[in-house]
């Protein structure tokens, strides 16, 4: 598997390729069928296959402020990405120049000089160009022109029409289940964590408070069963189930939303200053404001046999 930080990396004497490009926000499982059908349709033509993808998110750079929250960090979609099959993946920095290169050039530059396009295979509604003017009907059209073969295939997943707009508005519904059927495993929100107030811990339950990557897709506010992760070189490929708050802990008149995580029946993890995630299996409850702190701790105290519950189901 290789991996290029844009399209400069590619080796001059890469052969032909079966090339699939897009953004692939949340690697959902319509993605995941279009990056599979390019690696298995290189397979059989004996060449190898290239997943494009950007960073940042297009819309970040043509209409910033509008882009939507990311299903993915940019690591997290290139190791999902690298896991479907494909024999390299590109990530290519989307700047306001490249905006504005015309379609045909945008052809001619990206897949044919510098991938050898064979074949290539997006999504039907994929877009590219400057103002967004090539459609798929324009790229097999460029095809013909610059010998490679296009086809634009529907973003479905065993009869499930699938895209980031539907799992983004399952999430901020707090509907975590429906997310992780469209995406095909659990949402992931990832962050290092910080100091917060710590008052979970004065409470009996350590939590670990993640500082969020910038435009992260956060589910709804609520309590979650999931699991927190950890590949850190402390805690390599650690994974704990956990109880899972986001709100702004109203109890305590708190005003700044936080994503915060206890590790179910641990109170011995040293996580400060750790690269660590979140993944959200289901929704336990909204969030409630208490008349008193031990309410609060009886509360919480079901929230975590309503976590082990779930997590170990």
């Amino acid at each position: 598997m290789r991996r290029w930080h844009g399209l400069d990396e590619v080796p001059a004497d890469w052969g032909r390729s079966v090339v699939t490009i897009g953004v692939f926000d949340g690697v959902h499982r319509g993605h995941q069928r279009i990056v599979r059908s390019a690696a298995q349709t290189a397979r059989e033509r004996g060449l190898r296959s290239v997943v494009i993808t950007f960073d940042p998110h297009p819309d970040e750079v043509v209409r910033p402020g509008t882009h939507p929250p990311l299903l993915t960090s940019t690591r997290r979609r290139v190791e999902l990405l690298e896991g479907l099959g494909t024999d390299a993946v590109a990530v290519v920095p989307f700047t306001l120049q490249l905006s504005k290169v015309p379609p045909d050039e945008f052809v001619q530059s990206v897949l044919v000089d510098r991938l050898h396009a064979a074949h290539v295979i997006v999504g039907e509604d994929f877009r590219f160009g400057h103002r967004a003017k090539g459609d798929v009907a324009l790229l097999i059209q460029l095809g013909e022109k610059y010998d490679f073969t296009a086809v634009g295939m529907p973003l479905v997943a065993n009869g499930d029409t699938i895209s980031s707009t539907y799992i983004r508005s399952r999430l901020n519904a707090g509907a975590v289940e429906d997310a992780a059927h469209a995406l095909g495993r659990p949402h992931r929100v990832e962050g290092v964590v910080v100091r917060g107030h710590q008052r979970g811990r004065a409470l009996g339950f350590p939590t670990a408070n993640l500082e969020t990557l910038p435009h992260t897709a956060i589910p709804a506010d609520g309590v979650y069963a999931g699991r927190l992760v950890c590949d850190s070189a402390r805690y390599p490929d650690f994974s704990w189930p956990a109880a899972i708050s986001i709100g702004t802990n109203p109890t305590f008149e708190g005003g700044e939303r936080t994503v915060e995580a206890y590790a179910l029946d641990r109170d011995d993890l040293d996580l400060y200053g750790e690269h660590m995630a979140v993944d959200f299996q289901a929704r336990i409850r909204d969030t409630l404001k208490f008349d008193s702190i031990d309410a609060l701790i009886e509360e919480m105290h079901r929230d975590v046999v309503r976590a082990r519950e779930i997590t170990s189901s």
